[in-house]
């Protein structure tokens, strides 16, 4: 028994320090490898005294053992969010993970997660521990032969490294992960920790900041201005071959449509600064012009005077509004981009039932815009920036469109829907039905903003719509970028003429070949299209 408790920690330590922080490298191959520090970590338990060995057995145990569990955040973040675990500034994203499950698998399930994930860590960091502490006994009574074992570990690293060994061509068998990866994680703490006084300098600087506002948006005076973000709008929708067939032709019929009405429209592409989640910093980036990427840039821009696009409209005697659907509770940043009012699921008179995350169907939130603000009499011009989410993760159930728009009522014709369709949890059981769900849901977002459009535009409406950012990569598929389309829509032709040197492509469907900026760019090059041209420095 003694031996097999030994040996356990012995290929538990093994595991943990070649364990790898994606889930596609979870294979046998990926553990057949040889650890570079388990020969450092056997001769810092040979020169080290009893106590010492104890000692470094406990320190060392709770490092290996957090990394183990950041490794499975990554792993968690990449098939989310393309990219890893940031520990410094992603502590916030949990709240919207508790969301996530209980959107999609209940509250029940969501509760019982966080004792067993709790668990789960705890669990680790005392294995780690108890199997250092073990071999460090070890290595205390074989002294003379864990100095063997540590040279042969040594040497068989050194000449697999030297010759380039690997596993399936793709896995050196010489690891050094876990060495690397702390000093990677290190490294991105003291990056993001630094990161603030930088970004305080980028704050500073706004080539329109100095901008007199009655020289701000003057090729727009007299126009209603609608920005809208389409959740999880990516460029996945538009070019995937999975996707494109549905989606493209519902973009190719609007453009049509619009047409029609009297309407043209010109897109683009934008790269977004997150990926499948954190829509906040797409719209924050999209307002100020800075590149917010993270939960640390994001609290210092909305404590700071930053001009932003919806100060810029309030200045300039705009009447800024927004709307809402997917805030649940108070918004104080609101002040910081200066609406007048804020229309959120609190007070936009729905009476129906909720769409998983979606409080609320799109097209009664397009609907509900009508009342609140945009066809009431005697109003002055308009501002309005206006997510929406029914596109928004979990993707299931998805309302259907009502060709008569006067059916949407206070929202109860919703309840049937929501009862007779796809649930979260059966969805997402069989992850080849995510991806056709997300489509349909895009497909749904966008039918119901070009109808209104078509609708309940008049001359004056300038319509901007793009996405926030691409869905997860269940959904945008693996190695997806990280850009989204944008749209501009107004019956004006000299609207459209003022964007006409952009290259931008005709019609709702941007291609390949449209340019492509970042996200952070887009605010100066509207102000620049729109007002004076030359910014004051």
């Amino acid at each position: 028994m003694r031996r097999a408790l030994t040996s356990f920690a012995v290929i538990f330590l093994v595991a943990a320090l070649i364990f790898p922080n994606i889930v596609s490298r979870l294979t046998v191959a990926g553990f057949l490898r040889i650890p570079v520090e388990g020969a450092v970590v056997i001769a810092l338990m040979l020169v080290l005294p009893r106590r010492g060995r104890r000692i470094a057995a406990v320190v060392l145990g709770v490092l290996v053992g957090w990394l183990v569990v950041e490794k499975c955040l990554d792993m968690g973040f990449f098939q989310e969010l393309n990219r890893p675990f940031d520990p410094v500034l992603d502590w916030v994203l949990f709240d919207d993970g508790y969301n996530f499950v209980v959107d999609s698998y209940g509250r029940v399930a969501a509760v019982g997660a966080v004792p067993a994930v709790l668990l789960l860590v705890a669990s680790v960091m005392a294995l780690t521990v108890w199997s250092l502490l073990r071999v460090g006994a070890l290595i205390g009574r074989y002294r003379r032969r864990s100095l063997f074992t540590a040279g042969g570990v040594a040497v068989a690293w050194g000449v697999t490294f030297a010759l380039g060994v690997s596993i399936t061509g793709g896995v050196p068998v010489a690891a050094r992960s876990t060495a690397t990866y702390a000093w990677d994680r290190a490294h991105q703490a003291r990056a993001g920790l630094r990161d603030s006084a930088a970004f305080a300098s980028e704050v500073r600087t706004d080539a329109y900041g100095g901008t007199p506002a009655q020289q701000m948006l003057t090729a727009l005076r007299g126009k209603d201005v609608v920005f809208t973000f389409v959740e999880s709008y990516g460029r996945s929708a538009v070019e995937h071959p999975a996707l494109a067939p549905a989606i493209d032709p519902v973009l190719d019929q609007s453009s049509a449509l619009l047409r029609q009405a009297g309407f043209a429209s010109r897109s683009g592409w934008l790269t977004s600064p997150t990926f499948g989640g954190g829509s906040w910093l797409a719209h924050s980036t999209f307002e100020s012009g800075l590149w917010i990427n993270n939960e640390q840039r994001y609290r210092n821009l909305v404590s700071s005077d930053r001009l932003t696009m919806t100060r810029a409209f309030h200045d300039a005697g705009w009447r800024t509004v927004s709307v809402m659907p997917g805030t649940t509770g108070a918004w104080p940043e609101g002040r910081f981009y200066g609406y007048d009012a804020v229309w959120d699921s609190r007070n936009l008179g729905y009476q129906g039932p909720k769409f998983s995350w979606a409080p609320m169907p799109d097209q009664y939130t397009l609907k509900q815009l009508n009342t609140i603000e945009y066809k009431k009499p005697g109003r002055g011009p308009l501002m309005i920036e206006m997510p929406l989410v029914s596109s928004h993760t979990p993707w299931a159930p998805i309302p259907s469109y009502l060709p008569d728009w006067n059916q949407v009522g206070d929202g109860s014709i919703y309840q049937a829907m929501v009862t007779d369709g796809k649930k979260p949890k059966a969805l997402w059981a069989n992850p080849r039905d995510v991806r056709p769900e997300y489509g349909k849901s895009i497909q749904y977002s966008i039918t119901s903003l070009v109808n209104w459009i078509r609708l309940y535009g008049d001359d004056n409406l300038v319509m901007v719509f793009l996405g926030d950012h691409q869905p997860s990569p269940i959904a945008a598929g693996a190695n997806a970028s990280h850009d989204v389309p944008i749209s501009i829509v107004a019956k004006d032709p000299a609207v459209l003429s003022r964007i006409a040197g952009w290259g931008w492509q005709d019609g709702l469907r941007p291609t390949s070949a449209t340019p492509v900026w970042p996200m952070s760019m887009f605010r100066d090059k509207f102000f620049s299209a729109f007002g004076p041209g030359t910014p004051a420095s």
